[in-house]
């Protein structure tokens, strides 16, 4: 259920493209959503699409993954356990602004007279371009050009390239290509998904290079201590006559150019601009660094930046492209739209990962600074399987990195008084910063989260190494939280509880045995006991390994599988239904259809308490279940569970519409799954949230790619058995993707009546189509499979 209408950009500004986002004219109503949507990043450096003249703008947006401030959590009462330390992206130095004078005149987009305008997200090349022509009130004719992008290859490179050409008439032209601190305007409006302001000063100055065209500052954060050097460097190419002066501070700096421009005379300047963070290495050093980025970059030119990009992106479109052709008629979107908000999405994906190498993917990825630059639960359960089956290494990277914190895992277990390790609810350094434990810290189900992603990224890819390695570690630790926290109740005739706990809906806080967290921490105990299991039956140096490391004892082992087998899972026998918790069918039912429409989110407008005592649902959490975990419910309790909660769910969290479409697809309620399919792919594009200019959504986008392999395709994935159940919705002609399986390219193809399956790549592949067995061989003819019935809407 949702209550926002989606905000479609109009056609005639924002045509739809395959393979382009195209803005066809200065539209200023859309300004803070279309910086996210331009935004570029590689996954470690993220830029929003701000104008480079600087002016106007909604939010000034550098971001480097992972490089954070900390700062004091504050509390009117404090107790026990609480976190102490919040983490904060940090908004960076702007090096994008390029102002332009003609004729001593400012460019200045509201009130230029635009006579020509084009903004192009090139999805193909990864560039952001602009083409427009200024006429100025003397009748001069100005063309300016630029193309802008985040190296994908040079992951540190950033670069602009920026042409000016008087048209018709001689004329002065002045180009300030500048390094500006970031200067905060917009506040938080008290919006807990966006981010901390900060008043004080963030960077403290540490270094400087400042020669020719170049210019790099140095800068250590006022807390976290987290150094930085960034800069830029710039090529000059014009027939004109030109001169140039630079000049600069601690804290900002700028190239002025001046030239006498002739006319159709261009004049083309490539700005080169890298940024270097480390926790511990000095500013000085990282100014280095970055100087010898811009060395090679400005070496290679631009061309060759350019190409690397390109070809970056035709490998990455081989395996990752989805191509669907959907056209739903007059009044609906046609077959270029619904192609272009998919592959919008999936470059949103490409993005925020491809280079996110010792880190993690923030909750808006580097698009804008919501939810504070934190890595959440999100990436486990909505990022990790489409990066598993598209891009393993990113994903093993991912993996690896919660890993990484797992020492600090075991202090916050310690710090709230448990065994083994609790991974923080949000963080970017491994801290919990948390400062709210209802909905935040007691989320406990992100430990077995990320080892359900563990297990799909081993059963998936055969990376068995890794699991022995360093997920058994994991395994070990989150089991024996679980064992901890839970305990054999006689109310409940012995079974495994867990209680004191809150599940991925936070509308239902602190509660008992929550359905979602008692089925997920079952298959963490089971995967745990399993793999301790295995490990000291095949690699004795590697058990042995794990026993060091852990000071694990045996009947550890057994206790895991007594508490799994012995879980307690809610089920409401008059109703047949699986109620999200022991008190949630106790409480009185929210009026939804009588809420006004201004009054969601309900988090925005009602106090905590009123929400908690009612039965309401912000996000997925049981039916979350019914996806992840399908081969524990039956048809049937499917069908109910669906009903039951799909009429109780706001739709305040992106998070929802994307598993309502999947399980709504298995159950048959195609139409359903297609309204909610829509909403999923088009949440950011149509800002459905409301909020898209504090950034993407990312784990909505990660949904997105579910909703069409798992739930038009009809995946399943369970225990590595991969199996297709082909759910096409009635619109839709042609449905093509890829799918990295151990090691094999699988391609599947689908239409509305046959699926076929052809090895791309590999040695042998078994799947199954329905519960048909498929033997894939490469170079083999494709397999062709009809329906068991015909799929409908």
């Amino acid at each position: 259920m949702l209550h926002r209408e989606r905000l479609s950009p109009p056609r005639y500004v924002y045509p739809g493209d395959e393979w382009k986002i195209i803005e066809k004219q200065f539209y200023p109503d859309f300004i803070g959503q279309m910086e996210t949507i331009f935004a570029l990043s590689n996954g470690y450096l993220g830029m929003r699409g701000t104008f480079e003249e600087g002016r106007p703008f909604y939010n000034h947006g550098n971001f480097i993954n992972g490089f954070y401030e900390s700062w004091p959590i504050v509390y009117g009462e404090k107790a026990y356990g609480f976190a102490k330390t919040g983490q904060t992206i940090v908004n960076l130095h702007d090096l994008k602004i390029i102002r332009l004078f003609v004729d001593d005149e400012p460019f200045f987009l509201p009130t230029a007279d635009l006579k020509e305008f084009t903004r192009t997200l090139n999805m193909k090349e990864g560039t952001l371009t602009r083409d427009l022509l200024w006429e100025m009130p003397s009748g001069k004719l100005v063309s300016i050009k630029s193309t802008r992008l985040v190296s994908f290859e040079h992951r540190h490179l950033a670069v602009i390239h920026y042409e000016v050409t008087v048209l018709n008439s001689t004329a002065p032209v002045v180009i300030s290509s500048e390094i500006t601190p970031h200067r905060t305007i917009r506040g938080t409006d008290g919006d807990p998904r966006d981010t901390r302001v900060f008043r004080e000063k963030v960077l403290n100055p540490r270094a400087k290079i400042a020669e020719d065209m170049r210019l790099i500052l140095g800068f250590r954060t006022q807390n976290s201590l987290m150094s930085i050097g960034c800069g830029y460097e710039h090529t000059l190419d014009t027939d004109n006559p030109v001169t140039w002066e630079s000049e600069s501070s601690d804290d900002d700096g700028r190239v002025v150019f001046t030239v006498e421009a002739q006319p159709k005379a261009p004049v083309r300047i490539t700005k080169w601009m890298s940024f270097h963070t480390s926790r511990k290495t000095p500013p000085e050093d990282l100014c280095k660094r970055a100087e010898r980025t811009l060395f090679r970059a400005k070496r290679n030119g631009f061309k060759a930046i350019l190409d690397s990009q390109k070809q970056f992106l035709a490998d990455y479109w081989r395996v990752c492209d989805v191509r669907m052709v959907v056209n739903e008629g007059r009044g609906g979107r046609s077959a270029e739209e619904w192609q272009q908000a998919v592959r919008w999405n999936l470059y949103q994906l490409c993005q925020a990962s491809v280079r996110a190498e010792g880190a993690g993917i923030p909750a808006k990825g580097l698009t804008g600074d919501g939810y504070e630059g934190h890595y959440f639960w999100d990436i486990e359960i909505y990022v990790l399987p489409s990066l598993i089956y598209t891009t393993p290494r990113i994903a093993k990277n991912l993996l690896q990195f919660r890993h990484s914190m797992l020492e600090k895992a075991r202090q916050r277990a310690r710090d709230v008084n448990q065994k083994g390790a609790l991974f923080p609810w949000r963080t970017i350094n491994g801290d919990e910063a948390s400062a709210y434990y209802a909905a935040g810290t007691a989320q406990y189900h992100i430990n077995a989260d990320i080892m359900f992603a563990l297990k799909k990224y081993v059963q998936v890819t055969g990376d068995f190494d890794f699991l022995y390695r360093e997920g058994a570690e994991m395994l070990v630790e989150t089991a024996r939280m679980w064992r901890d926290i839970g305990f054999f109740s006689a109310r409940k005739n012995n079974r495994f509880c867990i209680h004191g706990v809150t599940g991925p809906d936070e509308y239902n806080t602190v509660v008992n045995n929550n359905a979602y967290t008692n089925l997920m921490a079952r298959e963490n105990l089971w995967f745990a006991a399993g793999t301790v299991e295995d490990l000291q039956r095949k690699d004795a140096g590697l058990y042995q390994s794990l026993v060091d490391k852990t000071g694990l004892e045996y009947t550890e082992v057994e206790e895991w599988r007594r508490a799994a087998n012995n879980m307690y899972i809610p089920y409401d026998e008059e109703l047949g239904i699986h109620p999200q918790d022991d008190s949630f069918l106790d409480k009185k039912e929210w009026d939804i259809e009588g809420t006004p429409e201004d009054k969601f989110p309900l988090l925005l407008h009602f106090h905590p308490l009123v929400i908690y005592r009612h039965r309401v649902i912000k996000q997925a959490d049981l039916v979350l279940a019914l996806f992840l975990l399908s081969h524990e419910f039956t048809e049937e309790e499917k069908a109910r569970d669906f009903d039951y909660y799909d009429r109780l769910t706001t739709g305040d969290s992106s998070l929802s519409v994307g598993i309502q479409s999947i399980v709504a697809s298995e159950i048959g309620q195609h139409k359903k799954s297609v309204e909610y399919a829509r909403y999923a792919v088009l949440m950011d594009l149509a800002d459905i949230g409301g909020n898209v200019g504090h950034g993407c959504h990312i784990a909505s986008i990660g949904a997105a790619w579910m909703v069409l392999v798992y739930g038009f395709a009809g995946m399943r994935d369970q225990n590595g058995r991969i199996s297709f159940n082909p759910r096409l919705p009635e619109a839709c002609s042609l449905f093509r993707f890829c799918l990295m399986i151990r090691n094999s390219l699988l391609q599947i193809e689908l239409r509305p009546e046959t699926a076929a399956y052809r090895l791309l790549e590999g040695e042998h592949l078994t799947i199954y189509h329905a519960e048909k067995k498929v033997e894939l061989t490469p170079g083999a003819a494709e397999v062709v499979c009809a329906y068991a019935a015909t799929p409908s809407a």
